[in-house]
């Protein structure tokens, strides 16, 4: 065979090698000795290997390639900010975010939370929010500050909303925590700390409300440090406070900084008032001690005792800040106009681009093993719908682009269901508006029309299939029975589904026995207005029962069973006997599972196909405990030996005898019924300190912390949540309207004894009035 023939089977490298003359002689001799075909053989195997090699590097040089953004790819990534506007309860936030959509001129004119003028604030679109002054849906926009992108989403602050809160989180590079200068860190606001540590969301500090009486930032800074575990530090010296701020002192810059204009939109800079010059230098020192800490390169400079420049400490605050080692507090009063401004000349300089974040991803196709996601749009399109909105158009869907590009017109995967689905219309969103766009690239968020899917889910272009972990939901904690007072109207179901698939907190069943509609969720607010949501936008009048509080059952002791199931019903019967024991476990520890189930037969006493029956057995013992009704948790079952029939055992047989033998043994075990306790903050003048101490011990509160605020006390105290139905009327009368509460979700706890016993008493006297 000629070299010719040769060369359009084999490879270039092969064939340059075969050009020497050592090895194409090998192959143009007519006969060969083994000595000579051995070393032929060998050569060729090298020259194949080396051309593997090159082939390997090249692919692996075009995959880098291909992995590096264009430039114009870059630059739009560089001058881009995912951020959230997070808080607690009546901080600011939603007259933060008008502020500053008014100054990157999204809008042309400011309106207030509650505003006389009966517009309301942009970012809460919805009647109901106008109406009450809280935030309830998290509204996403976008603005432009100096050459630089920004999309925002105003969170809501009240704890019966905080899914909104996780799910924003879930989806941005950084966020800016808003805290009144007066209240300080309060119980949401340790909340959404925990939110941002869990979805690794670095953040700025914003100290809010500089003019009320009161207003002590240096206070506020000492709470984050010790209440939120956070290293913080002032980049701002307010000049004044309370009636006579006027502005503030940028520490790193020393100059002064004020507000003029109509709305506060002309900045105007000016020398450090000559009152303050100490100040504002022993400010800067704790600046620069609190990052030694935190960043090397100022430590390093700190033990030589030499004084950064300007540049190294701005340089350090944005390390340790995107590391989340640290938060940068800056301060204003965003009602007075004040300080808004250099809150974004911060988001800019301080907080992440996409680029800057490590996201993951999960390879569903090699085991679910973890991938970095990368964060440019010449990567395959990877997509997260993290929010659900129903609107005149169909169902909005809100998706964060985490990889590759999104185009109107192309098609994409729903990861979950295997669907392709075509993108017919590609928004922005600005509140309730938006604004058409032909695509989107890595690290936009935008909306899009007409999908069928679920919050949480994951879409990609099909060429990869991966999925992005989803979001944290936490478990209802109170229900409400509710019924349509027109039984036969048509929305009430239609209605009923559309806020399960926006809301994963709002949790829908019938009841087996009673055939009632059971709605659940986070508290009675967040109950309440989906109860008004349903009279206004769906025309349906519901009548709402007693609110039902998520009761838990639990053994408190070891408990053994030997139990045995035989049925003989003519033919061929039921037989299954099951041996072990039930203990109980910490469910704080198995927050995830709060129970488990332990195989431990051998010898085959148990035939193999038969234990997961044994397993079904056990979480249908799970679902209803026999005290109150409610589920069994923290609760361990061991099975440990059995007995089978070669011709009676079935499948059915021991379900059925595990989920006796459960019942059996959990009466047995000490059984104890566990109530949700909630963590309650209550807020008022000091001349009513007493009536709130007595009406929390009046509903078996137990009192946590205490604290004075200048006029102000804050009473922090855990609360069973069956006690607390119709608190906030009695706050207002015992505080003559001045008073306000805010609870959230801490632990289930055991009832006291006298309690589990009026507690059973009323399950058996529903349970007779049902027969």
């Amino acid at each position: 065979m000629s070299l010719n023939m040769l060369m359009p089977r084999i490879g270039r490298g092969v064939a340059a090698a075969l050009h020497t003359p050592t090895l194409r002689s090998a192959f143009t001799r007519p006969r060969a000795t083994p000595l000579t075909a051995a070393l032929v053989s060998k050569r060729w195997e090298s020259a194949a290997a080396a051309a593997a090699a090159a082939a390997t590097t090249t692919a692996a040089t075009a995959a880098a390639a291909a992995a590096q953004p264009t430039p114009e790819d870059l630059q739009r990534l560089n001058s881009l900010r995912n951020i959230g506007i997070s808080a607690h309860i009546d901080s600011g936030k939603t007259t933060v975010t008008e502020r500053i959509l008014y100054y990157t001129g999204r809008i042309k004119e400011i309106h207030e939370v509650r505003g006389k003028d009966n517009v309301g604030a942009t970012m809460d679109w919805m009647d109901l929010e106008r109406e009450k002054g809280i935030t309830i849906q998290s509204a996403a926009t976008y603005a432009q500050w100096g050459g630089t992108n920004l999309n925002i989403i105003d969170t809501p602050g009240h704890v019966d909303f905080t899914i909104e809160v996780e799910r924003a989180l879930r989806v941005l590079d950084g966020a800016v925590l808003v805290l009144c200068s007066v209240s300080g860190v309060q119980s949401q606001t340790i909340t959404v700390d925990r939110q941002m540590r869990r979805y690794n969301v670095p953040r700025i500090s914003f100290i809010n409300k500089m003019d009320r009486a009161g207003a002590n930032p240096g206070r506020i800074i000492d709470q984050i440090r010790h209440k939120l575990k956070m290293p913080a530090a002032a980049l701002q010296v307010p000049i004044g406070a309370e009636d006579a701020f006027e502005g503030v002192v940028d520490i790193l810059a020393n100059r002064a900084v004020y507000n003029r204009g109509a709305r506060g939109e002309d900045i105007v800079y000016g020398e450090v008032p000559a009152h303050m010059a100490d100040a504002v230098s022993a400010a800067r020192e704790e600046l620069v001690a609190t990052l030694a800490e935190v960043d090397d390169e100022i430590g390093e400079l700190f033990i030589e005792e030499k004084a950064p420049t300007e540049q190294q400490i701005r340089a350090a605050v944005r390390r340790a800040t995107i590391a989340r080692k640290f938060t940068p507090v800056l301060m204003g009063s965003a009602i007075k106009d004040k300080g808004v401004q250099s809150l974004l000349d911060a988001v800019v300089s301080y907080l992440p681009n996409p680029t800057e974040i490590t996201n993951t991803m999960l390879d569903i196709d090699n085991n679910e093993q973890a991938l970095d996601v990368i964060p440019h749009s010449n990567q395959p399109f990877v997509g997260l719908a993290f929010k659900l909105e129903e609107g005149k158009y169909g169902q909005l869907t809100y998706i964060r682009v985490y990889q590759g590009r999104l185009e109107k017109g192309q098609f994409a995967y729903h990861v979950k269901t295997g669907k392709k689905i075509k993108i017919a219309r590609l928004v922005r969103m600005h509140s309730n508006s938006m604004e058409d766009v032909d695509s989107v690239g890595a690290g936009e968020i935008c909306a899009l029309f007409g999908i069928d899917c679920a919050s949480g889910d994951t879409f990609t272009d099909g060429t990869i299939n991966c999925s992005m972990s989803t979001m944290f939901v936490p478990d209802s904690v109170i229900s409400l029975s509710l019924t349509p007072k027109d039984k036969n109207a048509p929305n009430f179901s239609k209605a009923l589904n559309r806020f399960q698939r926006e809301d994963p907190t709002f949790r829908v069943h019938v009841d087996a026995e009673s055939k009632q509609t059971i709605i659940s969720g986070m508290g009675e607010l967040h109950l309440d207005i989906y109860v008004e949501r349903m009279r206004r936008e769906y025309n349906v009048d519901c009548i709402t029962g007693k609110p039902q509080v998520a009761f838990r059952e639990t053994a408190t002791s070891k408990a053994k069973f030997a139990y045995t199931h035989k049925k003989q019903t003519g033919g061929s019967g039921q037989y299954g006997r099951v041996v072990g024991y039930i203990e109980p476990i910490d469910s704080a520890l198995h927050a995830e599972l709060p129970y488990e189930f332990v195989n431990n037969v051998v010898g085959g006493n148990i035939p193999t196909q038969f234990l997961p029956a044994c397993e079904k057995g056990f979480m249908d013992g799970l679902k209803e405990g026999f005290m109150v009704g409610h589920p069994v948790v923290g609760v361990r079952m061991v099975l440990e030996d059995g007995q089978a029939h070669m011709v009676d055992s079935s499948e059915l047989a021991f379900r059925l005898a595990t989920l006796n033998a459960f019942r059996e043994a959990f009466k047995a075990s000490g059984p104890r019924i566990l109530e949700p306790i909630m963590l309650v903050e209550v807020s008022a003048p000091v001349e009513f300190q007493g009536n709130v101490l007595g009406s929390l011990n009046k509903r078996k509160g137990m009192i946590v912390d205490t604290e004075t605020q200048e006029d102000y006390c804050v009473i922090t105290s855990e609360v069973p949540l069956n006690n607390m139905f119709g608190y906030s009327t009695e706050l207002r009368s015992a505080t003559q309207g001045k008073g306000e509460f805010s609870m959230e979700y801490k632990r289930h706890s055991p009832v006291m004894h006298s309690v589990q016993e009026e507690l059973i008493k009323e399950h058996q006297a529903k349970l007779a009035e049902k027969k």
